[in-house]
């Protein structure tokens, strides 16, 4: 909800500072609107970076996790396996041998 309100103000103070240097602009309408134009291009060009960045951390992220759990899995199937065994060599000991174990 916070950055609701950040991205709110942030726009805000956007539209504001644009209407601004509309207002009071020393250059003519045709070079004020290749100044603006130049500077969106600019703005659309830093977005694309931007969201390439965030897309390839949240691959990273992901492969991480999936990584992990692929970890985790081996090592909770090498556990029960072990613990398979464990029980299979305690059933297989004859009533004498657990005498003298």
């Amino acid at each position: 909800m916070e950055d609701d309100n950040k991205f709110s103000y942030f726009f805000l103070g956007l539209g504001l500072g644009v209407a601004a240097g509309l207002l009071f602009a020393p250059k003519s309408g045709p070079e004020t609107r290749d100044l603006l134009l130049s500077k969106a291009d600019e703005g659309k060009e830093y977005l694309k970076r931007r969201t390439n960045e965030v897309r390839d951390q949240a691959a990273e992220a992901i492969e991480r996790g999936k990584s992990t759990v692929t970890r985790q899995r081996d090592n909770l199937a090498a556990a029960v396996e072990a613990g398979k065994q464990a029980y299979r060599e305690a059933v297989s000991v004859t009533p004498n041998e657990a005498e003298h174990i």
